[in-house]
């Protein structure tokens, strides 16, 4: 896609640069594997099942609305409030922190232009920050 004539945030630009549903789900795929595999993960990753195909599945279809793509996540599990469905989780500065280097890892690796990929991470910030303030820790 040439960004030249694509603003990220604005309509369907960011779905399209991620690569579609195809390439947000290599970004979540890429994500929970960090999240497997780091140190400083561990902890928000014993947060989840052991199986996380519908950890993987939920998110990749998140990410598509939040992009500007479909709306799947609505259209198979309903709306979501990203911060109030993880209140009762004690997240704090170090859970956040952990969940974004894991998502930055993970967007390093996409084949993102670099502008895009710095787009994404100060977007993804946002909601990692709203659960921050609102969770049980």
């Amino acid at each position: 896609m040439d960004t030249k004539v694509c603003e990220y945030g604005v309509g369907d630009c960011s779905y399209k640069m991620a690569g579609e549903l195809v390439g947000i789900t290599q970004l979540v795929d890429a994500f929970y594997d960090y999240m497997q595999q780091l140190k400083e993960a561990k902890h928000i990753r014993d947060m989840h099942s052991k199986d996380l195909s519908q950890s993987r599945k939920k998110l990749a279809y998140f990410l598509s609305g939040w992009m500007g793509g479909p709306k799947l996540y609505a259209e198979h599990f309903g709306s979501i409030n990203i911060p109030q469905a993880h209140k009762h989780l004690a997240v704090g500065v170090a859970e956040s922190e952990a969940w974004l280097l894991c998502m930055q890892k993970a967007v390093d690796d996409q084949p993102y232009a670099e502008s895009f990929k710095v787009y994404l991470m100060q977007q993804l910030r946002v909601p990692a920050e709203r659960i921050r303030m609102v969770s049980g820790s």
